[in-house]
């Protein structure tokens, strides 16, 4: 098992006192917690990041072959679940549902899921599988997803659960133009509500944020801060009125 990276700072415009939406980002196959961290922190700006509390947890299997990233991030290396060529038969995915959904009781509560690669399409499927009651049971409902190189699962018996009803929670996905899950994750997009969608010319990658990439991520920050407060203020009211 892997540890966890939380990343420190407050958001420099917030209220005090207000509460940041909490995100478990999963990483890429065979990479790692901290690796993600340096993806996602080393390239958004402060504008993004310190207004989101993003904790970066290692997947639970060591990596069983050799991972792209070698040479270029240092190891430990992860995997949250494995799968054939064609991506339709997984092995220990029952096992990465629970892991995750022990990580969220442990670490949580949490709002949203962020994902990358591998973690990505986790990401993208657990809001509907925990709609049906297939997994994440013991959690509060996930209510915000950002998707980076994502895809669907391929498998029917996992796709047709995970995607039978649209998805409404509010969601931002990254698709590069010359990534090679990008047909994927215009699939993806399609199971999902109103979606914000941020497009780069880089393939499969975390991209850095350019003036209209940003422009359109601080708009979903906007919405899912709007509403993170809306619903802390409701709970604030119900306890005061449970201690009238």
């Amino acid at each position: 098992m892997g540890s966890l990276g939380v990343e420190e700072g407050a958001r420099p415009a917030a209220a005090e006192g207000a509460r940041r939406p909490r995100f478990l980002c999963l990483h890429g196959f065979r990479t790692s917690g901290e690796i993600m961290r340096k993806q996602v922190v080393g390239k958004w700006p402060a504008d993004v990041t310190a207004r989101l509390d993003l904790v970066f947890a290692d997947a639970p299997f060591p990596a069983e072959g050799k991972s792209d990233v070698e040479g270029i991030f240092d190891p430990p290396y992860y995997e949250w679940f494995q799968f054939d060529k064609n991506f339709t038969e997984y092995r220990n995915f029952d096992e990465c549902l629970n892991y995750i959904e022990e990580l969220m009781i442990k670490e949580g509560p949490f709002d949203g899921l962020m994902g990358f690669s591998q973690g990505s399409i986790l990401s993208g499927a657990l809001p509907g599988l925990q709609e049906q009651g297939l997994a994440l049971t013991r959690v509060p409902k996930i209510k915000y997803i950002i998707i980076i190189g994502g895809a669907k699962f391929q498998s029917p018996t996992v796709a047709e659960k995970a995607y039978a009803n649209k998805i409404k929670c509010p969601s931002v996905h990254f698709l590069g133009d010359t990534d090679f899950l990008k047909t994927h994750g215009e699939k993806l997009i399609e199971s999902y509500v109103d979606p914000f969608i941020i497009r780069h010319p880089k393939g499969h990658t975390v991209p850095r944020l350019d003036e209209k990439s940003l422009e359109i991520m601080l708009r979903f920050l906007d919405k899912i801060e709007k509403e993170t407060a809306l619903e802390h203020s409701s709970t604030d009211v119900d306890e005061n009125e449970m201690c009238l």
